[in-house]
């Protein structure tokens, strides 16, 4: 884990351009991490997970791709018909490519998404600054998932980890490092003084600020 400082908060005049970059920056960090370990056996359980190594990747990149189909559909009460996977017989590092194209297509449709369009998620009806933080916020922590059993040194970047935070978890308590502190709000990882979470969701709804 990294040291303790206070939280940054992303400012009130934050734009789906400034989230854009943050979510590219996050893609491409975990990405890195990701191929670094891409000759490991995969088959194995992912971090805290019942899932293995594979099928959590799996669940990422089907999350990433659901996401821009929502910004994009912009339904009211369900979730879109389409539904993205990776090839479950294609080599880890083909697998990670897939991952990289569901991660652009989140970034491109949160640059191209109008800032009043609103699109439903169970977790509260978000626009798409909302989403960019769910997509930080799966890439980051499912990539914990994934490294934590090889690298358990390997932590999400502050930055974006920061703004997720501040956009989604408003309960979130302050004066951690941001990459604890979201580890923590997602059930990852206990903080000094606070148990690690057994139960947790996020909060999307747009507010009067990104």
């Amino acid at each position: 884990m990294t040291t303790a400082t206070p939280t940054p908060t992303p400012t009130p005049t934050a734009t789906a351009t400034s989230w854009t970059g943050l979510l590219a920056a996050t893609a491409d960090t975990c990405l890195a991490a990701l191929r670094q370990q891409a000759h490991q056996n995969w088959s194995r359980p992912a971090h805290g997970l019942d899932w293995s190594r594979s099928q959590t990747l799996d669940h990422l990149a089907f999350g990433l791709v659901g996401y821009a189909g929502l910004l994009i559909a912009r339904p009211t009460d369900r979730y879109v018909t389409l539904l993205a996977s990776l090839d479950p017989h294609a080599p880890v590092p083909d697998r990670l490519d897939g991952l990289r194209i569901a991660a652009h297509l989140l970034t491109t449709t949160v640059r191209d998404t109008p800032p009043d369009a609103r699109a439903w998620h169970p977790w509260g009806h978000s626009d798409a600054t909302g989403f960019a933080a769910m997509g930080i916020t799966e890439l980051a922590v499912h990539t914990h998932d994934i490294t934590r059993t090889l690298d358990p040194a390997w932590s999400p970047p502050d930055t974006p980890a920061a703004a997720a935070v501040h956009r989604l978890f408003p309960e979130a308590p302050p004066g951690h490092a941001p990459a604890d502190t979201l580890l923590w709000c997602t059930g990852r990882a206990a903080l000094p003084g606070l148990p690690r979470r057994t139960a947790w969701q996020w909060d999307g709804t747009t507010r009067d600020h990104p």
